[in-house]
């Protein structure tokens, strides 16, 4: 696993690119895209943040955040988002040996976090 120096800023600005474990011909994110809208309304009621800007393609996302001004935890946010979007979806993808270590269900068709 890689690690990565971040610095977190309160009240900070996040670009985040997040794709899918396995992109070809995978439509997940945007088959499923009121499952995506629901999720990010709901973790945002309890976690607000300020979406600057969001594009959604069919096997990955590109999504520019601010955080409130007493808020650095943008990993909260991404981590809800993606284990409810995740959990709702069919089990058919196939489980990665990385993810399967980690004890997580398979990551094919949810998403797959690279900031």
């Amino acid at each position: 696993m890689a690690s990565y120096r971040r610095a977190f800023i309160p009240g900070g600005t996040w670009s985040f690119k997040v794709n899918l474990l396995e992109r070809h011909r995978n439509d997940w994110v945007v088959r499923e895209i009121d499952r995506l809208r629901e999720t990010v309304r709901r973790v945002w009621v309890r976690n607000p943040f300020h979406i600057n800007a969001w594009a959604v393609l069919p096997d990955h996302l590109h999504c520019i955040w601010m955080l409130p001004p007493n808020d650095s935890d943008f990993s909260t946010q991404w981590r809800l988002i993606e284990s409810s979007f995740s959990l709702g979806l069919p089990k058919t993808e196939r489980l990665s040996d990385a993810g399967e270590a980690a004890g997580e269900r398979g990551t094919g068709n949810g998403v797959n976090g690279n900031t």
